[in-house]
């Protein structure tokens, strides 16, 4: 399976293997068992932690419905948490155990588990949609728009809800991690970056090099610049075709015939107009590549073992390496994919957990929400895998996660499917329900690219997942019930407007009316450009390999279709330094690009938390500086790809998908 599947994938997501740090003889020596791995001081730093960063993920997500990767905070408070506690302790004489690398993941890996489900559990989006200020803002008076489809927050009903949905995502794609991690060799950015970090700060050489990396960051910020330099060329080329061809051809194009084939004075938010064409067509090419891949995964998966008895074993490191350095960078790789499938999670366990939970939850979820039947809840847990493996796959080729984009799939064909009596919170509690599932599998990949670079056990990161899982049902709920009940939330002259709140309502309506109220020629142009995903794939499959690592990746040309073109440009000025950088050098080039690339993103990561403090306070930045689209006549349409240079990272302005 390895050799079939990295053949397929691995020319466009190698990770450059200097940015894998040597393992050395006392780090082999001294790996702790999983279960050590996992300690209470650990869970009660990261129980701190997670309820600061629930705070923090609420108030940004309320504000402006933007939510930044904590990540690479939540290693770097980690460290300094324990490691100034330690310290304390030794002052006072007490002996105390040693903080290792395995232990830090773990406590990062709990601290996103827990944080990540205020930002995907709904509170700013699907649950403030459903309450009355929602049903008033967009008008008593507006079609479709109930007075009986309004569903206030409850703490109680929102930590049930929390419970029952939450763990499921866990287990839709734990049975995959060799094969998006190993075979696949996904590079998962942020989750690449955060490695790098910890393992710098558990060694004297990496600490220097840590510093280095974080001061960098104060010179240039750009999170996507540091992608650039990690993600392989075709995909950051994939990513500003993509911008090139919505941004500078399809969007301007559609939007001529505003007026014709939708109404001209419509919001950039509506659904029947230009957002709605944004929305469905990223959907259907994003739909197009990873429904494709999911396929070839599970027929090449089941070949392989049709095949295993006949399988001779082979090892490349004993019979075909001959450089020195080389075989000591597969020995040290070997050992890592050890240590990472040491402690398996069994695929029986990983099926039995997820149906089990989703039978759990197909029964709880009608009682919360009557009109979303038991039925629509099962075929919810039916389709959620495929979009949990599209939503992991896309985030490991460029690091972004378009849980609520997946999550409108749902809201549309559930509020479809039921129609005008209750469509709506039947549609909006789906829409819940999908982007917890998609959003917790991207985030249990991302840490487990963290754990295989820290020598972290596959099976403490998922314990500690679920840790920080059971943590965030309950810290989630209640920092979000101090807003609600501290604040007027969702009042549009108020600081806490909720933006996606109306969006998702408006969409809810919509989807009761079903497909015929897509703007006009929208459906026959997502259908183009799922069937365009499906036979690029093809090609890329069955055209010799000297034509087809030309060919581009449709996951990553379809993230710019929504999101905007300014990742874009970012990850292409990465691609374009390290291009130079090997015509120059290429030795260097291969030694420090992937810690320059770790230090752009770490740095981003970190002011994260000085940032969010900042905002919480008002408190704008001293300089701002506006690139506007108006610049340039013939972009004037462009309004969703502003470029802006500021002191506030540029991660903090992009929107959230």
């Amino acid at each position: 399976m390895e050799t079939a599947f990295s053949a397929s994938m691995g020319t466009e997501v190698e990770v450059s293997e200097p940015l894998i740090e040597k393992i050395t003889a006392e780090e082999d020596q001294l790996i702790p068992e999983w279960k050590d791995q996992i300690t209470i001081r650990g869970l009660a730093v990261s129980a701190i932690m997670g309820t600061l960063f629930c705070i923090i993920t609420h108030r940004l997500n309320l504000t402006v419905g933007i939510i930044p990767s904590l990540n690479i905070a939540a290693g770097l408070l980690g460290f300094l948490s324990v490691k100034s506690w330690t310290s304390f302790l030794s002052k006072l004489g007490f002996s105390t155990k040693p903080f290792t690398r395995q232990e830090n993941t773990v406590i990062q890996t709990c601290v996103v588990a827990c944080y990540g489900l205020a930002a995907s559990g709904g509170f700013g989006s699907s649950f403030l949609a459903m309450d009355k200020r929602t049903y008033k803002l967009i008008g008593t008076e507006y079609p479709g728009n109930r007075a009986e489809d309004v569903k206030n927050p409850g703490l109680g009903w929102m930590i049930v809800f929390m419970f029952v949905v939450s763990f499921v995502g866990l287990f839709s794609l734990v049975a995959l991690r060799k094969v998006m991690i190993l075979d696949g060799k996904l590079t998962y950015p942020s989750g690449t970056a955060t490695a790098v970090l910890i393992n710098g700060f558990h060694t004297n050489a990496g600490a220097e090099l840590a510093g280095m990396q974080v001061r960098f960051y104060f010179d240039f910020s750009p999170t996507y610049v540091g992608c650039g330099l990690i993600c392989p060329r075709i995909v950051n080329c994939s990513v500003l075709l993509g911008a090139i061809v919505s941004w500078g051809f399809l969007w301007p194009y559609i939007s001529q015939h505003a007026g014709d084939w939708y109404p001209a004075d419509l919001g950039n938010s509506d659904f029947k107009g230009l957002y709605g064409y944004k929305v469905f067509i990223a959907i259907s090419l994003i739909l197009g590549d990873g429904l494709y891949n999911l396929i070839k995964i599970i027929s090449v998966t089941f070949k392989e073992l049709c095949n295993k008895r006949t399988k001779v074993s082979k090892l490349p490191i004993d019979n075909e390496i001959q450089d020195t350095e080389s075989s000591r960078l597969l020995i040290d790789q070997k050992k890592r994919e050890n240590v990472f499938l040491k402690d398996g999670i069994p695929t029986w366990f990983a099926a039995s957990g997820y149906v089990g939970l989703a039978a759990i939850s197909t029964a709880t979820i009608p009682t919360i929400f009557p009109p979303l039947k038991w039925y629509l809840v099962l075929l919810l847990y039916l389709i959620a895998p495929a979009l949990a493996f599209c939503n992991s796959y896309g985030a490991g080729l460029t690091d972004c996660s378009l849980s609520l984009t997946y999550a409108k799939i749902g809201l549309f064909i559930i509020a479809s499917l039921v129609g005008t009596n209750g469509g709506v919170i039947a549609g909006l509690a789906a829409c819940g329900v999908m982007m917890s599932i998609v959003s917790t599998a991207a985030d249990l990949m991302q840490d487990f690219k963290t754990g295989y670079l820290t020598l972290s056990s596959a099976k403490s990161m998922f314990v500690s997942q679920l840790l920080g899982t059971a943590m965030g049902c309950v810290f989630a709920p209640l920092t979000f019930w101090m807003y609600w009940t501290a604040f007027d939330i969702g009042s549009p002259d108020g600081p806490y407007k909720a933006p996606y709140a109306v969006i998702l309502r408006e969409m809810a309506i919509l989807g009761i009316e079903g497909f015929s109220e897509l703007p006009k020629h929208c459906l026959a142009l997502c259908c183009g450009f799922f069937v365009a995903a499906l036979v690029i794939n093809l090609l890329r499959d069955v055209i010799p390999e000297k034509i087809s690592k030309f060919i581009p990746v449709p996951m990553a040309m379809a993230i710019p279709f929504f999101v905007g073109a300014y990742l874009a440009i970012d990850m292409f000025v990465g691609t374009v330094i390290l291009f130079i950088w090997e015509r120059i050098n290429r030795k260097d080039s291969e030694d420090y690009a992937g810690a320059v690339a770790s230090g752009l993103i770490c740095g981003d990561g970190i002011w994260t938390m000085p940032s969010a403090v900042l905002s919480i306070f008002s408190i704008n930045p001293p300089i701002c500086m506006y690139f506007g689209p108006t610049i340039v006549k013939t972009f004037e349409d462009l309004k969703g790809s502003t470029y802006k240079v500021t002191y506030i990272p540029i991660s903090l302005m992009k929107p959230q998908q």
